[in-house]
């Protein structure tokens, strides 16, 4: 017996088991069910506005897509090797339940709308779930840094230690990254909230289909203004592929900089048990395998924009099938960033932070540049102080002499604008909130910063 194709109609042949095989999205698009039957439940009101199908008609549609709906949520819908995709899986088991009228379900529709009805759908929701993944970590950060707000830590240029900041100073500007992040999302949620369906295969269709009923029915924004774009489109994917990579980036970012203070040089944090893992030969490890992971994974989300980026970037208007390789990574990058993001708010709230390990790791060193500016606000040009502070740095780690041990007359050796005052710059607690300008580190800068973040995630 011929195996059922909605397209046979044209073939003298069935194709290859291979190539049947080969073909088939079904075993990635089943997600989409839900859209599809939604989709596929607003054209059936479309349908019968346009007098294609009758009231009755309708009426059996929407009942039958219904129950397929729940087949799917409840496990018991039988996915056939003849069903392609989700539209066909759908098509073919409307029309098994109720015969002819499920036959007209597809009249001037195309699966090229049909899947960027649905893939639009999905990725709407995925765009806010990701958007509420991030606020939770903000959460997350937000209070860490309330805990911790007097902690002091070496901020970090060219992994050496650079300037005294508030630790949470450092916390917020993943705070703030990832607030940039949201903000991506939210440009890209509006140009992904727009109806496809209408557009047919490519050029429309005869059939007077009324788009804006579609498009309030199926909660669009708008309505696509052009055909063969619309079908063609993939830049929303793309455009989310790539916010998810810099999402991505960022939590790589800071995971290693926690990877980095977890260990033994370090010891400034330590990860939870809940959070890490063990080896499988030597007892003694406790391994941060949660922000490795997420590190990791972050080459797997890039790899998904690469993936689309390189089969759209030769391809002809307006349809053609690599257009399929679309959806495996979108789905695989909405996993992978939800899962990343929620395992590291986990991380954030379990976090152990070892103040008296920081603070023993600190170098007097690294307020070198207030000991330049206090020479600067005395008269001193900064090119000059700069090269006076490098030469008494020099000489205190070659005499084994801590600044604040230096006496008094060895600076003035150095430069008449040296007084006892010297001693009070000398102070690493001081130099956080002598900083004056906005957003810096300083305790009033930081609690500003707080206020503003309660304020966003509000």
């Amino acid at each position: 017996m011929k195996k059922y194709k909605s397209w046979a109609g044209r073939f003298n042949k069935e194709t290859s088991p291979l190539m049947d095989e080969f073909n088939a999205s079904i075993g990635f698009d089943k997600r989409l069910y839900n859209e599809d039957i939604d989709g596929s439940i607003a054209y059936a009101e479309a349908l019968r506005k346009a007098e294609i199908i009758t009231q009755k008609e309708k009426r059996l549609i929407v009942k039958a897509l219904t129950e397929i709906k729940k087949e799917f949520e409840t496990g018991i819908f039988k996915i056939l090797p003849t069903d392609e995709d989700i539209h066909m899986a759908v098509e073919r088991r409307l029309v098994e339940k109720i015969g002819a009228a499920g036959q007209k379900i597809h009249t001037g529709r195309s699966r090229n709308d049909q899947v960027q009805l649905d893939t639009r759908l999905y990725l709407k929701k995925s765009i806010l779930n990701i958007i509420n993944d991030i606020a939770n970590l903000q959460k997350s950060i937000v209070s860490l840094s309330e805990n911790n707000i007097e902690t002091v830590i070496p901020g970090y240029t060219h992994l050496q230690q650079a300037q005294p900041v508030l630790l949470a100073h450092y916390l917020l500007s993943f705070f703030w990254g990832l607030e940039r992040d949201k903000e991506r999302l939210s440009q890209n949620l509006k140009r992904t909230d727009v109806l496809a369906l209408g557009s047919g295969a490519v050029a429309g269709t005869s059939f007077d289909i009324d788009r804006e009923l579609l498009r309030k029915l199926l909660g669009f924004n708008s309505i696509s203004k052009n055909s063969l774009d619309t079908v063609a489109d993939r830049d929303y994917i793309i455009e989310f592929l790539a916010n998810c990579s810099i999402i991505m980036t960022r939590l790589s970012r800071y995971a290693e900089d926690l990877i980095i203070w977890a260990s033994a040089e370090f010891g400034y944090v330590e990860i939870d048990d809940t959070y890490a893992t063990g080896s499988s030969m030597l007892p003694q490890k406790k391994n941060p395998d949660s922000l490795e992971l997420i590190r990791g994974k972050s080459g797997r989300v890039f790899g998904s924009l690469t993936t689309i980026l390189t089969a759209l970037k030769g391809l002809p208007l307006a349809y053609c099938k690599d257009l399929q390789e679309d959806k495996e990574p979108m789905f695989d990058t909405i996993d992978t960033v939800s899962i990343c993001l929620k395992v590291f708010s986990g991380v954030l709230d379990t976090l152990k932070i070892n103040e008296e390990t920081i603070k023993s790791k600190l170098s007097e060193y690294i307020i070198a540049i207030d000991i330049s500016d206090y020479l600067v606000k005395k008269g001193m040009p900064f090119r000059k102080s700069h090269s006076v502070i490098g030469k008494i740095i020099r000489y205190s780690i070659e005499s084994g002499i801590p600044l604040s041990k230096i006496e008094l007359k060895t600076y003035k050796k150095y430069s008449n604008l040296f007084s006892s005052d010297i001693y009070d710059v000398l102070n690493i607690k001081k130099s956080i909130n002598t900083k004056k300008t906005a957003g810096s580190t300083s305790t009033a800068s930081v609690k500003k910063q707080l206020s503003a973040a309660k304020r966003r995630i509000k």
